[in-house]
Formats: C-alpha cells, structure tokens, sequence
C-alpha cells in the first residue's frame, strides 16, 4: 500500500527483455535503501514492482507482459520517459499524506492540457470511460504515482491544480497534451460500486 506521495525521481537506466516481461534497473539516487530488502514493494509511476535486486543507488524488479499492456511509463527508451516518480511502500506507523494507493493502475489517461496559471498549473485528463464514474469532483485520483485532488470533471474530463512543490518534485511537470498517464481511482469508490450492486 502507498500514499500517492513521492518521495524522489528516479531514471529507468537498464530495460532487459525476458520470457514474460521486462526486467528494469532503476537508478534513485535520492531514495533512501537503508531499510529496503529483497521483495519489498516500489511504486515506479503508480505501478507497484517488487524490489528482486538492490545494489548501491539502484534496484531491479520485473514487469509482466500483463502489466505493461494496462500502463505507461515502464519501457524506457525512446517509448516512454526515462524519469519514474517513486516511491517505497507505507509502513503502518508512516503519516497518510496522500489517499489509499494500491499501486494496481486501473488505465491510462490522455493529457487534455497542462498549463500554468499564476504560480500553479491546471492539468486536464481525459479518462478511459470505464473509468470516469469514479472519480468525483474534490475526491482523490492517483495520476503516475501522485496523489491528486479532482477539482472538476464534465463527462470523461477532469482537471486538477498542481501546486509548485508537486510540478518541481515529480516528473507532472515533463507533461505535455497527448501525454499518456496511469490513472488509479480512489479505493473507496470500488468498494461503494460493490455495495450498491449487492442491493
């Protein structure tokens, strides 16, 4: 589980092809590895990855074909940014910055627009339909790993501000119109869809 809070920005420095997937290395050499073991979990753009390899500034995990068809942002090279917002997974005693991520990307979203306006900067999403009936107006969404507030959303479009700190310390701010993003709705919403169906 995560908060949708990250804590640096990492480059996808190896991407190795296997049987199942890809293998990636990921250079971080901001994230703190002091209490990170073999098996932990990572959310590399809102995708949690299992941390299989750890060395110095880097660790390696493995993504399944699978994951790659439903997200964006873990090929590397010239399909997708190098740059991965990260993030290590919530302890119980951690502070709840963000919302509930699960780090399970529900789809894939298409930047509308991304624009400053005064000191911050507004950014539209088109969502995948099947997904737009879960997200509401000041409900939470998870847009590449960070956890974002929905400010207004009209049929399958939603927009969000984006503060400074959050445009400066992830990698939002290399965002541009056409941009695919992982958009992971709000927990909640599941679980309230599934109540109502069993009325």
């Amino acid at each position: 589980m995560f908060s949708g809070i990250i804590a640096t920005v990492g480059k996808i420095s190896h991407v190795v092809a296997n049987e199942t997937g890809l293998r990636l290395t990921i250079t971080a050499p901001d994230l703190d590895f002091s209490d990170v073991i073999l098996g932990d979990s990572i959310a590399v753009n809102g995708v949690c990855l299992t941390v299989i390899e750890q060395q110095g500034d880097t660790f390696s995990a493995d993504v399944s074909r699978e994951t790659l068809n439903c997200t964006v942002g873990l090929e590397g090279g010239s399909a997708a940014p190098a740059e991965v917002n990260l993030e290590k997974a919530l302890r119980l005693a951690d502070r709840l910055g963000g919302h509930l991520v699960t780090g399970h990307v529900d789809g894939v979203g298409e930047v509308l627009k991304f624009a400053p306006i005064g000191e911050s900067h507004e950014l539209v999403i088109r969502a995948p339909e099947a997904l737009a009936k879960y997200i509401a107006r000041k409900g939470s969404v998870t847009v590449d790993g960070v956890s974002l507030t929905v400010n207004s959303i009209t049929a399958r479009d939603f927009s969000i501000n984006l503060i400074p700190h959050t445009v400066a310390m992830t990698t939002l701010k290399r965002l541009v119109a056409g941009s695919p993003v992982n958009i992971e709705i709000d927990l909640i919403a599941r679980y309230v869809e599934r109540m109502m169906d069993d009325k």
